[in-house]
């Protein structure tokens, strides 16, 4: 059945591969659906709608809500019949209504994990299963899946891609030519959409019955054996994991065969399916082994000596001795500290003495605005997240479990508080239960409820966090790659912000000050930008940082009470510039307890100081002092194995 609002399926201009697999998923659902990934704007929905609007009934186009709940996805009780009849009655969700249709799931990637798993899994088995709410209940729900996703929004887990039959790509159209034309047929629609219909329903009707006489040669379709161990060898060639990838191309090679009329799969069928079966599938034979530290010579180890340590500006003495007295600028600079309180804008001269600094990055004057050290390699991130409360917020993301005050999210259990209107049948009619008996039941009801029977859902659901950066920019950071690293890591932070829909505000301390670089926002790619160019050097106001991050956080809690802030604290510990009259060290550790205090606050302390001959271990003691947890920059790194094998993929 065409419909006039719906953009012609046979007038869309480009996306030929993003046509060819739906058209092969409505020839053979057993493919088990399509992924499409792209940047917005590429006619994504426009090309399942129109597809979805020339198929024969019973296919319709069912999509699913924004925020949908697991209740309204898979079923749940008939509040209404169970209180007049009595009776148990399923209220069919998303699934029912999408079987023997098309499920179209905008943005799968931004979904609960949990309903993503149900969703696939009632397309994998053709059934969904109900047990919900005293309801034991199973039903047929055949239909083709299509999701759509745009990966820089953060990408779905490995086993739930995997589960997609094909994967297929969508770009913009380079070809200028294309794109005038482009312009020109979305023109032509605007001005009579019946009309411009008209036009193309030939077009339309033609590539129905094409797909609908494909489907009737589907089960005539045979594959020979060498066809099949061509098959096998493209999967293990691609390293692909299981044997789901194998099943798929077959399928998809039959839907190409009937596509173009052959009852036999030829090699150039599996050759132009191949590419979208293996997309999301394939990896590399092994990962690379992690690069090896450069082994120094005898010379650099000499360098390295405490008494040369440039990094602690204190001449191999205990880092809290440094805090006797409040150091100001030397009235004379020593070997290998040139330049370290200039502004970032001034330049250096190299002096030779600098070239015995050990801490110095590589560079003769890594203090030189000119040089700003580049962002190190970046890596998938391990997970991070607040603590679960019982605080009622509101917002979305994808990083901290949260229980939620509006009706979306997972029903988790029951309170006896209303607040929402949103009943929870199987807890009410339990309470309700007992007292049934010394009750008068109201005709044509077959249960009698009263005001104190009532339980509402508590529903959780993830959240975005709040994450301040504070960044430790001192001289000591550029010492043998320190700041590279840790700029690396940073970026991978920010990276994980970003698909985790937080916001961010980066502080960074060097000199005699700490700044707010960046104020609360969602834009990841201003600190991503700011990341890049930050200076480095100068002596290290560890106290300052701490209290203008702790000014920062209690803005932002003052204004919403309900953000949840991680505050990330890339630093060695070491600090040699105080506020007051106290040590450097002894003043930081005593802010770092004081913000401790606040367990509205997570706090994650990463440790930069290298390990060498020296240590003073600091960033644990601070860590320590505000009950945070203390790790290196690796540590901040995903599983090594299960990470490698996400980057090989």
């Amino acid at each position: 059945m065409f419909h006039s609002k719906v953009f012609p399926f046979s007038a869309i201009v480009g996306q030929e591969n993003l046509k060819l697999c739906l058209i092969l998923n409505a020839i053979n659902p057993g493919i088990g659906g399509v992924l499409i990934r792209g940047e917005k704007g590429t006619a994504k929905s426009t090309t399942v709608r129109g597809l979805a609007d020339i198929l024969p009934p019973p296919f319709s186009l069912v999509t699913l809500p924004l925020n949908a709940t697991e209740d309204r996805v898979t079923g749940g009780m008939d509040f209404n019949r169970a209180i007049k009849e009595g009776k148990k009655i399923l209220q069919p969700g998303v699934l029912a209504e999408a079987h023997q249709g098309i499920l179209y799931v905008d943005e799968i990637n931004l979904l609960d994990d949990h309903i993503v798993d149900i969703i696939l899994d009632a397309a994998a088995s053709g059934m969904n299963r109900v047990e919900r709410e005293g309801i034991s209940f199973c039903h047929p729900a055949s239909f083709m899946l299509v999701g759509t996703m745009n990966p820089e929004e953060g990408d779905l887990r490995p086993q739930l891609l995997d589960r997609f039959g094909l994967c297929v790509e969508v770009v913009s159209e380079k070809d200028p030519e294309l794109r005038v034309i482009l312009m020109e047929e979305r023109e032509r629609y605007d001005q009579d959409p019946d009309q411009y219909r008209s036009v193309h329903g030939k077009e339309n009707q033609t590539l129905a019955e094409i797909i609908k006489q494909a489907g009737l040669l589907l089960p005539r379709v045979k594959i020979t054996k060498p066809s099949r161990a061509f098959i096998a060898e493209l999967c293990s060639t691609n390293n692909v994991a299981g044997h789901r990838c194998d099943i798929v191309l077959e399928q998809a090679a039959k839907a190409h065969a009937a596509w173009l009329g052959h009852t036999e799969v030829t090699l150039d069928d599996i050759g132009i399916v191949a590419g979208f079966a293996l997309f999301h599938r394939k990896r590399d034979a092994a990962p690379p082994p992690p690069p090896e530290p450069p082994q120094p010579d005898k010379d650099e180890l000499d360098k390295d000596q405490p008494d040369k340590n440039q990094d602690d500006n204190e001449q191999n003495e205990d880092p809290e001795q440094t805090g006797q007295e409040n150091p100001g600028p030397p009235d004379k600079e020593e070997p290998g500290q040139e330049g370290i309180d200039k502004e970032p804008g001034e330049m250096e001269t190299p002096d030779k003495n600098q070239e015995n600094a050990p801490e110095t990055g590589g560079d003769k004057n890594p203090q030189d605005p000119e040089q700003v050290f580049e962002v190190g390699a970046s890596f998938q991130v391990k997970k991070i997240s607040s603590p679960k409360d019982r605080k009622m917020r509101r917002g979305s993301g994808r990083r901290s479990r949260s229980r939620v005050s509006q009706k979306q999210g997972r029903y988790v259990k029951s309170s006896m508080k209303r607040i929402n209107n949103d009943v929870a049948l199987d807890a009410t009619l339990r309470a309700a239960a007992p007292f049934q008996a010394a009750r008068d039941i109201p005709q044509g009801l077959m249960v009698c409820l009263k005001p104190e029977d009532i339980r509402e859902k508590i529903r959780e659901k993830r959240m975005g966090n709040f994450l301040v950066f504070l960044v430790d920019a001192s001289g000591s950071m550029g010492a043998r790659g320190r700041m590279a690293a840790s700029k690396g890591a940073i970026l991978s932070l920010l990276l994980d912000a970003y698909q985790k829909r937080d916001r961010v505000a980066m502080v960074s301390f060097r000199k005699s000050e700490a700044w707010v670089n960046l104020p609360p926002t969602s834009s990841i790619e201003l600190a991503a930008s700011y990341l890049k160019e930050m200076p480095v050097g100068g002596r290290t106001p560890l106290s300052a940082g701490l209290e203008k991050t702790h000014q920062l956080v209690n803005n932002a809690l003052n204004r919403d009470p309900g953000t949840r802030p991680i505050v990330l604290i890339i630093t060695d510990g070491k600090s040699n510039v105080a506020l007051g009259e106290n040590k450097p060290v002894d003043e930081a550790l005593m802010f770092a307890s004081k913000m401790g205090e606040d367990d509205r606050v997570k706090y994650i302390v990463v440790d930069t100081e290298s390990q060498g001959i020296v240590t003073f271990g600091l960033a644990p003691k601070i860590a320590a002092a505000m009950g945070a947890d203390c790790c290196k920059i690796d540590d901040l790194k995903a599983e090594a194995l299960v990470g490698l094998a996400r980057a090989s993929a």
